[in-house]
């Protein structure tokens, strides 16, 4: 009946009240049990100390590691070995980048490095080809260099294009440039870049260091 309904709901709201409360309680012991746990020792130390001591641990080890990343995307530590120091470096210093009337550089990092995290660990591992050309000696004299400096720029070259030329564009973009302020040639030749889908290293492979001896480009122009 309506009478017997009606007596009912204090019974299912106390009920239901008993059951919040237990389920409460259910949750605070738990997480009583969790941090009990977590202060129980081991052998020598509470499982808190560890986990605390891992934590503080890896921001060391991390921050140890993106130090010494960082420091191998200096100048200093690219010309620390002569074959760079003597060879592509002497001519980068002749150009643009190194010294221009606005006062801004680009470092070898700026070209050769990417900036986001990922594709710099990524080039870190690519480089440990040069540091084992480094240890065997195989561009240690000038004329081991001009011999693979053709295979050495084709190989960045590569790497480059099929980045669209990432490191190019952290500076240099299409939709920045005012093709008015720039000369005849440079204006005609960025719109046929924009509309033939080119790329900066495209046009500028000479623009840091000298061209390589034997480039296809240099074999077409002479057909």
């Amino acid at each position: 009946s309506e009478a017997w309904i009606e007596g009912r709901k204090p019974l299912d709201l106390c009920v239901s009240k008993a059951k919040n409360e237990v389920g409460r309680d259910l949750m605070a012991g738990k997480l009583a049990t969790l941090w009990a746990k977590l202060k129980k020792p081991s052998v020598k130390y509470s499982l808190i100390g560890l986990l605390s001591t891992g934590f503080i641990s890896g921001i060391l080890f991390w921050g140890g590691f993106n130090t010494g990343m960082e420091a191998t995307n200096t100048m200093t530590f690219c010309i620390s070995c002569h074959e760079m120091r003597d060879n592509v470096y002497q001519e980068y210093k002749k150009t643009i980048h190194y010294s221009n009337r606005t006062g801004v550089r680009a470092t070898c990092s700026d070209c050769h490095v990417p900036k986001d995290w990922t594709h710099k660990i990524i080039r870190k591992i690519q480089a440990s080809r040069e540091v084992w050309g480094k240890l065997t000696g195989t561009i240690d004299t000038k004329e081991k260099f001009e011999a693979k400096r053709l295979v050495l720029a084709e190989r960045e070259w590569a790497r480059m294009k099929s980045v669209d030329s990432r490191e190019c564009r952290n500076c240099h973009s299409f939709d920045s440039m005012d093709t008015e302020k720039q000369k005849m040639r440079g204006a005609k030749m960025h719109k046929i870049a924009q509309d033939e889908k080119q790329t900066c290293i495209d046009c500028h492979k000479g623009i840091a260091h000298t061209k390589p001896q034997g480039m296809k480009e240099d074999a077409d122009e002479d057909l």
